[in-house]
């Protein structure tokens, strides 16, 4: 558990977060939920949160709501831990500088710099995050990559802590990223106790690998490239998973050299072959896991892994989870 130094009223921690125009509803109320209800009789003092406007200009959610807060930038430069919620795409692609600066000035005075799911494009375009472990959204994990090489992305993480510096996934994995920053400053009795009211889990187990469709479609420049002539050999082996598949096999049915072959399936999936087939079948996994009652060996034969131990491993490799745990979170019901 951390000390924690107030600079708010009567020495509360303030929880600043830095509201963009457009920004998504849930990230915004996250932070509110945990921060702002005053739960003084769990621990007290509790946090004061602000809201502060880094854009200007009435905000808006995409909703419709309007945001109205006394708060702007300066006193985001001075809360004690600063938020850089979820942003529209226009935000992650060009942040305002004055946030930026902010940002800047916080992370310099020593502030607690948190990012709740895309808002890690602003901390990135901050230089916050350069040498630094780093996530968000595992649906941005190319972009990201692609545009801030720097960072040592990881993909498969709810969030992540690197020093004063904290990411996390998206949409639910803002709640886990709240609410250890709630351990972290008053300890895991109290953290449990703001899961229990919110009525979630105090700690989820795996990453956010076992809820993303672990494809690797994006090329180098960013776009999908799905007619670049490889789709007729990915269908061929998509409908050949259970077999034995070699590059020099995927090379024949795409009529090409295997070494030309290897050369445009990374550029166009920027991913090597093998990897894209261990990819797809544990993508054909999940989705047996979820669709069937398959034993777990029955399962691995039908996705070309041969052994429950072959399946378990690459399995919890690329998701973070058993088949066995997925399948009970994700089984559908009958």
């Amino acid at each position: 558990m951390c000390a924690i130094k107030g600079t708010g009223a009567a020495g509360r921690h303030v929880v600043a977060v830095a509201v963009t125009g457009n920004a998504p509803l849930f990230e915004l109320a996250v932070p509110c939920e945990v921060f702002g209800i005053d739960r003084s009789e769990i621990s007290d003092p509790w946090y004061e949160l602000r809201l502060c406007a880094a854009e200007p200009g009435l905000l808006r959610t995409p909703a419709g709501l309007t945001l109205h807060t006394p708060y702007d930038l300066d006193d985001l430069a001075e809360a004690d831990t600063v938020i850089v919620g979820a942003c529209e795409r226009r935000v992650q692609l060009d942040p305002p500088q004055p946030l930026l600066d902010a940002v800047r000035t916080a992370h310099a005075r020593g502030r607690r710099i948190v990012s709740l799911c895309s808002g890690a494009y602003v901390l990135a375009a901050a230089g916050l995050l350069e040498g630094r472990r780093a996530t968000t959204h595992w649906m941005n994990a190319a972009d990201f990559a692609r545009r801030f090489p720097e960072v040592t992305y990881e993909p498969h993480t709810l969030y992540v802590q690197d020093g004063t510096v904290f990411t996390s996934a998206g949409t639910g994995a803002v709640i886990d990223l709240c609410l250890h920053l709630v351990r972290h400053d008053r300890g895991a009795a109290v953290a449990n106790e703001v899961a229990r009211r919110m009525v979630v889990p105090p700690h989820r187990e795996g990453g956010q690998s076992q809820y993303a469709t672990p494809l690797a479609h994006a090329s180098r420049d960013g776009r999908d490239r799905p007619d670049a002539g490889l789709g007729p050999v990915l269908d061929w082996a998509r409908e050949r998973l259970h077999e034995p598949l070699t590059v020099a096999a995927l090379a024949r049915a795409a009529h090409l050299s295997e070494r030309t072959f290897a050369r445009r399936f990374r550029e166009v999936l920027g991913t090597t072959p093998l990897q894209w087939i261990l990819q797809e079948r544990v993508r054909l996994a999940q989705e047996l896991l979820e669709t069937t009652d398959d034993p777990v060996e029955s399962v691995a034969r039908r996705t070309g892994f041969g052994t429950a131990a072959n399946l378990r491993h690459h399995f919890a490799r690329l998701t973070t989870v058993s088949p066995q745990s997925y399948r009970q979170v994700f089984r559908s019901s009958k």
